[in-house]
């Protein structure tokens, strides 16, 4: 049966409502008044209501992590808004081990020198796959299932990684 699992952060819900209290907090202090003073007040609240957006657009995006098993690849998405995807050939896989991430690693997607690329969305867990000299850590609840499956589909052995 091919692997497919959903982690669903908690990060997100503070972008979300962040968000939402940014756009009150503009609808409530407009002014429809002219001046140079308002005009500026005015490009104030247009920037708060685009830094809204962005943060409405990660939390949509970064609310969950989906890995599913394709055949010969592990795919990676996030959601609920799939915007971002992140395909792994098992065959690429030189090792898998269980790992942790720090607060350093943070959620989302980071790249972080000497420990290699990040993909999470919620708590410290992880397996990490290294492909040749290159470190992917992928955030979890379920790490022992993932790595006994990619292990299986990269014809790893319990030493290898």
């Amino acid at each position: 049966m091919p692997y497919n699992h959903t982690q669903h952060g908690r990060w997100h819900y503070l972008l979300l409502i962040f968000s939402a209290a940014t756009l009150v907090a503009v609808w409530l202090t407009r002014r429809e008044v002219g001046g140079w003073l308002i005009q500026r007040e005015l490009a104030v609240l247009d920037v708060l209501v685009v830094a809204a957006a962005i943060f409405a657009l990660c939390g949509l995006v970064f609310g969950s992590l989906t890995i599913t098993d394709e055949g010969d690849c592990l795919a990676l998405r996030f959601g609920p808004l799939p915007l971002l995807r992140k395909t792994i050939r098992y065959a690429d896989i030189t090792a898998v081990e269980l790992g942790r991430t720090t607060i350093l690693d943070g959620w989302g997607i980071h790249y972080m020198p000497g420990r290699g690329w990040t993909y999470n969305v919620w708590g410290f867990a992880c397996v990490k796959l290294t492909l040749g000299r290159k470190i992917i850590r992928v955030g979890t609840d379920d790490a022992e299932g993932l790595v006994k499956v990619v292990r299986e589909k990269a014809g790893l052995d319990e030493l290898s990684g």
